[in-house]
């Protein structure tokens, strides 16, 4: 993969904006907030713009702050009736309201190169396992990573590895992702798969859980 140097960043030409799912809301553990600044910064040192939904609360603002303040680039993609309930962020390079939920997703889909999970809630949850059918099912292959931040995802990891023994998850259908267990080891998973198709199955990922 080609690298260059601008203004003293590194630049992958192969990785223009990662798209990122997480929470409106900050959890109980610290460790989280601080991920999702780190994993900003990281952006903005790579010269990777941020996708995100568009709000300014919880996670979601601790990232899109954190890009911001370091000198990088954010796209804010949020539906028109959550523009007041998550605090739509103003600010940002770009912003995109969408008439729906299906746009939305539509949109941050287009517009990235990867996927990366940090903690979250239900539409967390939903938006990740959206973009696994769409690798199990072959419909695409960018690299998905779960940042497993102090094991926030372990429980979703073990009902994967639940279903696997229980041949939901069949041979054929792999769930092709990469776990990480720190926000500066996202940006490299990401690099590492698309250079080398790194991804790791689900027997590798699932036996660790």
């Amino acid at each position: 993969m080609s690298r260059k140097r601008v203004n003293g960043r590194r630049i992958s030409k192969s990785v223009r904006n990662i798209c990122v799912y997480c929470g409106s809301g900050l959890g109980e553990n610290p460790a989280y907030s601080a991920a999702a600044r780190t994993l900003g910064a990281q952006f903005s040192e790579h010269d990777i713009g941020l996708v995100y939904g568009g709000g300014s609360l919880g996670l979601m603002g601790e990232i899109a702050r954190a890009t911001l303040d370091t000198g990088g680039r954010v796209t804010g993609i949020i539906p028109a009736f959550l523009t007041e309930k998550e605090k739509m962020m103003r600010d940002v390079d770009e912003l995109i309201i969408t008439d729906d939920m299906h746009e939305r997703k539509r949109l941050m889909f287009e517009r990235s190169d990867a996927f990366v999970a940090l903690p979250g809630g239900i539409g967390t949850l939903e938006e990740l396992v959206e973009q696994l059918t769409w690798v199990q099912l072959g419909r695409h292959a960018k690299p998905v990573v779960v940042a497993n931040i102090e094991g926030f995802w372990n429980p979703f990891l073990s009902l994967l590895a639940h279903m696997k023994a229980d041949t939901f998850i069949r041979p054929g259908l792999d769930l092709n992702f990469t776990v990480v267990d720190g926000a500066a080891k996202i940006v490299p998973a990401v690099l590492a798969a698309l250079t080398t198709g790194a991804r790791a199955k689900d027997t590798a990922v699932l036996a660790k859980f």
